[in-house]
């Protein structure tokens, strides 16, 4: 394979040209930058920039690749992780995605990012991108991608705008994740009108490797040569970290839809394969997958992470458009494209792979000890930066924010609508409502079980996936967020995400260990805003040093609002758990007749930033009390008896509460259930309303075998846990009977639980 360059020539702004015409206008704000960040270029560079250079600054100081407004904030991840902490972390924050040892010499890593912009333009080209983008995060660590997950929020189900985008983004999921042959183990489907103009489509990936076989993004070594591989460039995606994920939806700008990038899930495959074997034969000395900022983002951080110096031919790029400038060349986000360096010894070895797998490449220049990063477009120099100015050493803000007036009077609104009496009616709402319906409509476009190594999935509250064949070791992964809660309480709300997700990993039988989040905030520049990400932000950093769990990265998504009016704060958090063996993992339904079904927790008046709320139209108070030593000891009891075999089956409470929990428990095998909420309600002070919808959280209901419940009993009585037995699975009898309130028959509930979807969407 031989390089290529375009014959279309330019007018080019050199550096050369640059310095002799210092007054030349330039369109900073056009890309993105503010006045005062255009200012720094020219005075880091002791001169106007180049169009090239401008292209380059304004893609990787924007707010998605720099994170300039949330950088002062997210330090904290790292300050408040401990020691102990540390013990399983192999690679932290900083690099493409985190890395964590999980025993036998096996390593997992995973990342949860955004592409909500992009997604509202295009859905499905977003949303598959999205996917793509991540999956090649985990690929560049040196990883074979294993599984996928896609937490989602829409706006109204009803309204006229949605069916676009839920038809889209799960096409886009679905299309490229199958295509890749990657299971889609998990996620969440919100519907709320603040996610109207600006729906979330956070995409989490997961990869598997030996210790051995981590690679990490630098360019080090003088003389080594920089190759750039995959599909050519084109002219999709220009500018798309800069004009998307940096401001907000305005009907008033030009269309963004050429910022979009278009995805090839095949040529993605054929990538994910090629990587492996040059991993496996150690051909490649540093890596970088181009996603955000294309090749902006590629030469820069491989520069400015390696030995600080690279030279880079420009027209060497292969490239699908020959009409591209050198600029639009640097901004493009062409997909399925990785950057590599390589040894000159192991230049014929790198081409051998390439040709075998038919893919294109072209020799793009050389590490470098000049500490500049050089960029040269027939022979001519359109770049000459540092490269830490670039990928590194960009704008901070301490951004000003302030506790939002309004927050005082929506907290001291408290949910006071009076409880329903009919039981039976209620439970019927709220499990065909557009949350807490069932999702199978979307997850059935999705392949949850190719490459064989699926252990649970949707609906069960985590994912589960065996990593290793011969001694059954797997990996457990959960994502959440609850919106409502966090503009009830940001501090609480992001801390809530992060215990229902260690929960839900804890439910399914593995020990949580890590987390990723995905922090989805409106604009930074909204002092209230601010405030909520702040929080928010010392909430999770707070309860991950509680509970011991350290944040391996993630991304900041900002600007999420239209016409001034922000989405609910959302940080989304990933936990990811480890089995010893993944034949111990506990599904969330219950199968055998005659076992005794536990509640495991207190149950409070807790309804603030409920489903049941949200469905009376009330959003105020105060979300439920936390209680992370009591979220420990719960997923202590969940971890130790799901490997000890003293539960069958365990569900979290969260969202729904009881009455959810108990529903789709009993759905989930289609067995039915004998329950007693009297007691519960005695012993706890509540009314029987309270005891099926409370959200209070730190609970889980369990089934255990008869034969086991005197020491499952003797745990939760060690560990001073409370727990109460409720009920007991009646194979028998097709219903959820809760005694003296109502009788669900299980086919009535199903059809309302499974209608709602298809009835909106076809």
């Amino acid at each position: 394979m031989t390089t290529e360059t375009t014959s279309k020539k330019f007018n080019i702004d050199t550096v050369e040209h640059a310095e002799q015409t210092p007054e030349q206008p330039l369109p900073w704000a056009e890309l993105g930058l503010k006045e005062n960040e255009y200012d720094r270029v020219v005075e880091i560079l002791g001169r106007r920039p180049t169009a090239a250079e401008l292209a380059m600054y304004s893609v990787m100081w924007s707010e998605h690749c720099s994170y300039k407004s949330s950088k002062v904030h997210l330090r904290q991840f790292g300050d408040k992780v401990t020691e102990e902490m540390k013990e399983h972390l192999l690679v932290g924050i900083g690099e493409n995605a985190g890395v964590v040892d999980i025993g036998d010499g096996w390593a997992v890593t995973f990342k949860v990012e955004s592409h909500n912009h992009p997604s509202f333009v295009e859905p499905y080209q977003g949303a598959a991108t999205g996917v793509g983008g991540i999956v090649r995060d985990i690929i560049s660590m040196g990883a074979r991608p294993v599984a996928v997950m896609d937490p989602l929020r829409f706006g109204a189900i009803d309204h006229p705008d949605t069916p676009r985008l839920v038809h889209g983004i799960v096409s886009g999921i679905g299309g490229y994740g199958n295509s890749l042959g990657l299971p889609n183990i998990g996620g969440e489907v919100v519907f709320d009108s603040v996610y109207q103009g600006n729906p979330l489509v956070n995409a989490l990936a997961v990869g598997v490797l030996r210790h051995e076989d981590i690679r990490l993004a630098n360019a080090s070594g003088v003389g080594n040569k920089v190759v750039l591989f995959g599909a050519r460039t084109g002219g999709d995606g220009i500018g798309g970290a800069s004009v998307l994920a940096s401001e907000s939806f305005d009907d008033a700008k030009p269309s963004k839809r050429p910022a979009v990038q278009v995805g090839d899930p095949f040529a993605e495959k054929v990538l994910i394969e090629c990587c492996l074997e040059l991993f496996k034969n150690s051909i490649v000395e540093g890596i970088q997958d181009l996603g955000a900022a294309g090749i902006s983002c590629a030469t820069s951080e491989l520069a400015s992470n390696g030995d600080g110096g690279m030279h880079v031919e420009l027209t060497n790029v292969l490239l699908r458009d020959p009409s591209l400038t050198p600029g639009e060349i640097l901004m493009s986000e062409s997909q399925e494209r990785m950057m590599a360096v390589v040894t000159p010894e192991n230049v014929a070895a790198f081409e051998a792979i390439m040709d075998k797998w038919n893919v294109e490449y072209s020799w793009l220049g050389e590490v470098t000890d000049t500490g500049r990063l050089i960029i040269e477009w027939d022979g001519e120099k359109i770049v000459d930066v540092d490269p830490r100015t670039v990928a590194h050493d960009g704008p901070v803000y301490e951004r000003p924010y302030s506790r939002p007036v309004w927050l005082d009077g929506v907290q001291a609104d408290s949910f006071s609508a009076e409880a329903p009496t009919d039981l039976r009616a209620a439970v019927l709402e709220l499990m065909a409502s557009p949350n807490m319906c069932s999702k199978d409509w979307i997850t059935n476009q999705y392949d949850r079980y190719v490459q064989g190594n699926t252990a649970l999935a949707m609906p069960d509250d985590a994912g589960v996936v065996r990593v290793d064949e011969e001694t059954g070791l797997g990996i457990a992964l959960s994502t959440d967020a609850n919106g409502r809660y966090s503009y009830l309480n940001p501090y609480d709300g992001a801390r809530l995400a992060l215990a229902e997700a260690y929960r839900n990993v804890a439910t399914s039988g593995a020990k949580p260990m890590a987390v990723t989040d995905c922090l989805n905030f409106g604009s930074p520049e909204d002092p209230e805003v601010m405030w909520q990400f702040a929080e928010s932000v010392r909430g999770l950093a707070d309860a991950c040093q509680e509970l011991g769990v350290p944040v391996t990265g993630g991304n900041v998504s900002l600007y999420n609002q239209t016409g001034g009016v922000a989405i609910h704060p959302t940080p989304v958090v990933g936990v990811l758990g480890v089995f010893d063996d993944v034949a111990r993992r506990t599904p969330s339904g219950w199968r055998e007749d005659g076992q005794a079904i536990y509640l495991l927790g207190t149950t409070r008046n807790e309804l603030d930033g409920s489903e049941w709320a949200n469905l009376r139209g009330h959003l105020g108070g105060q979300p439920p009390a936390l209680d992370l030593d009591a979220e420990k000891t719960l997923a202590a009891i969940l971890v130790n008896s799901s490997r000890d075999g003293m539960i069958d089956a365990a569900h979290d409470l969260s969202e729904g509460g009881l009455a959810a929990a108990l529903s789709e428990a009993a759905l989930r095998f289609g067995v039915g259930a004998r329950i007693g909420i009297d007691e519960l309600c005695e012993r706890d002070g509540i009314d029987p309303f309270t005891a099926l919808f409370s959200e209070s959280q730190a609970r889980a209901i369990v089934s255990v075998p008869r034969s086991e419940e005197v020491r499952f009993n003797d745990m939760c009585t060690a560990r001073n846990f409370p727990r109460i037995r409720i009920g007991v699975v009646d194979a028998e009898n097709d219903a959820l009977d809760v005694q003296g309130h109502f009788t669900l028959p299980l086919a009535e509930l199903k059809e309302a639980h499974e209608a709602t979807l298809p009835k909106h969407f076809g």
